[in-house]
């Protein structure tokens, strides 16, 4: 079997779907049952070198763009290229996993689609549209948009062009979000008798801007879904502005595909919502997996101690427990729920003679120059305290940042710490960080991960640290808590993982009642949700050797039952089994 995965992360690891394919692809079940994995995307840089087109460990086969063109291959692109006014890179590159050494070879294909024939892609718009209800006239001016459009049929016709597709051996186009869309409905366009699609939902698009800027956030929306839904009533009636999102009409077609697959409970219902005929048809599970390394006690002392020095340099104490929670600084984070989780936990450790520091990883401006960040060490304290603009808070850190310091300022034995940069070493975080620190010890040393987001499709930044005895603290719309429970089956989660719950509004209240939540209405339900995991954190903490073996020993059981070899083998080939029995 030949799996290809169309992705804007084809070349190198951006976010979660690289992620999602690096875990896929070097699983040993994975690597016993695919033949050929192809990453087919569009060319999103082209002022890199020939011999990093590929990425820092690929290698470029043929390049149009750079006169790399060997006869055997310019002869199965050259002509792709002239009909579609297009240029195409091929080639291979290693794909890695985090958290394991295990690597993976994988074919790339890229479509440079800057330049297009624009009277072919036209006619393909129109079949679009007829055939699968996508409007592109109301979406090419976004190139987020039509990039993917553009690819689609070179993209197609190249895949033939390898002999992935049209041969002897099946090939199952994976869909990885709206962006492979375009791409797989070609493929059904096509007809190919050997050639299946799957749309591979990591989140619903449509969804996520409606739980993100209403106020009532997923309080609301996750309420109004089970009501709404009962009564027959999809997300356009509910929310029409969402027919404005270019991405919309893409996800509502991954109904044509052949299957779906989803990462998370949530997302299953969410697509049911979304449009009538997903109710109809199967929507596979298909989780993500996590790390699951087995961590001596001894290295997971060594991680808390260089966490506390770490904490001493900055505050001048150390803490008795170290909070984190690694995630990119956006509002579905639900980043306000940690701190006020944290300021009902201040009163009961203070009670307990106790102390913790909370560590926020995450930038929205990119990576910081180390000459910057020495100097915002020395003249202003940084991270403890941040000013406004570049190379500091800028891009959208500036509410964090001004949230963190009123925080601060009104708490003793509890403290927060911003950190907007990404890694975790003295080269990128300044010299109070102690020497030989790494983002394992990050991950280690953590007796707590916060993930109490409002939208959260998977999240497998929130259990990384499971495996290494640190308490997961996460809500219940992350996809990951589904995969938790069922992994756990009859031992329970809850000495590893704590569940916040921020859905508990009235039961009488009316659809019309959701979509009017106020901001004060969801403060009530967060408040009172603050306080009870405050109670169950302060009597779960490892206050001694022996709770904490415990919590390595059965966070690292419970990882191994989430691991990318389990979820290869338990999710996603049996059901790309299912896909490629299809007829």
């Amino acid at each position: 079997m030949i799996v290809v995965h169309v992705t804007h992360e084809a070349v190198e690891k951006i976010g979660g779907i690289g992620a999602v394919i690096g875990g896929l692809t070097t699983a040993e079940a994975y690597k016993q049952t695919v033949s050929r994995t192809i990453l087919l995307g569009p060319l999103l840089q082209t002022d890199r070198p020939a011999e990093r087109r590929l990425g820092e460990n690929g290698k470029v086969l043929y390049s149009s763009m750079d006169d790399v063109t060997p006869p055997e291959l310019q002869r199965k692109f050259r002509p792709i290229e002239l009909t579609y006014d297009v240029g195409i890179i091929y080639g291979t590159r290693e794909v890695d996993c985090n958290w394991s050494p295990e690597t993976a070879e994988a074919e790339v294909l890229l479509v440079d689609v800057f330049h297009a024939n624009r009277d072919r892609l036209n006619l393909f718009k129109g079949e679009l549209y007829k055939k699968f209800a996508v409007p592109s006239d109301r979406f090419e001016h976004v190139w987020e948009y039509e990039q993917y459009v553009r690819l689609a049929e070179p993209g197609f016709e190249a895949l033939k062009a390898l002999d992935a597709n049209g041969g002897t051996e099946q090939m199952v186009l994976l869909a990885h979000e709206y962006m492979g869309m375009p791409t797989a409905l070609k493929a059904a366009l096509a007809g190919s008798p050997n050639t299946r699609t799957v749309f591979y939902a990591h989140e619903v698009a449509s969804v996520r801007p409606i739980v993100e800027e209403r106020p009532g956030h997923d309080t609301a929306f996750y309420n109004i879904l089970d009501r709404a839904s009962s009564d027959g009533k999809s997300l356009e009636q509910l929310f029409p502005a969402i027919l404005t999102s270019y991405k919309h009409p893409l996800v509502k077609a991954g109904r044509y595909c052949d299957h779906v697959f989803a990462v998370g409970d949530y997302i299953e219902k969410e697509l049911r919502f979304l449009d009538p005929h997903y109710r109809r048809i199967d929507i596979d599970l298909v989780y993500n997996g996590i790390p699951d390394i087995m961590l001596p006690l001894s290295e997971k002392v060594a991680s808390r101690k260089l966490m506390a020095e770490y904490v001493e340099n900055l505050f001048g104490f150390r803490p008795s427990w170290t909070f984190t929670h690694v995630a990119r600084p956006v509002l579905s984070k639900g980043l306000w729920r940690d701190l006020g989780v944290l300021d009902r936990m201040e009163p009961l450790l203070k009670e307990r003679g106790e102390t913790g520091v909370y560590f926020m990883l995450g930038t929205l401006a990119g990576q910081r120059r180390g000459k910057d960040v020495r100097h915002m060490e020395r003249v202003y304290g940084w991270p403890v305290n941040h000013e406004r603009g570049y190379p500091d808070l800028c891009g959208g850190e500036e509410l964090l940042g001004d949230m963190v310091a009123e925080f601060n300022r009104g708490h003793e034995h509890v403290k927060a710490v911003f950190v907007n940069q990404w890694d975790w070493n003295r080269a990128v975080c300044g010299q109070r960080m102690p020497e030989g620190m790494d983002f394992g010890d990050l991950r280690r040393g953590a007796d707590v991960e916060f993930g109490l987001s409002v939208y959260e499709p998977f999240g497998i930044a929130q259990l990384e640290p499971l495996c290494f005895g640190a308490l997961c603290v996460v809500s219940n719309v992350c996809g990951c808590t589904g995969f938790a429970r069922r992994a756990a089956q009859q031992d329970g989660i809850e000495d590893n993982v704590i569940i916040g719950d921020f859905l508990g509004v009235s039961r009488s209240a009316s659809v019309n009642d959701l979509l009017d939540l106020s901001i004060r209405e969801r403060n009530r339900v967060e408040s009172a949700e603050y306080e009870r995991l405050a109670g169950l954190l302060a009597e779960k903490l490892p206050r001694d050797e022996e709770t904490l073996s415990r919590r390595l020993e059965n966070g690292y059981r419970l990882a191994g039952r989430m691991s990318w070899q389990r979820v290869v083998e338990e999710y996603f080939l049996p059901n790309l089994g299912r896909v490629a029995e299809t007829e």
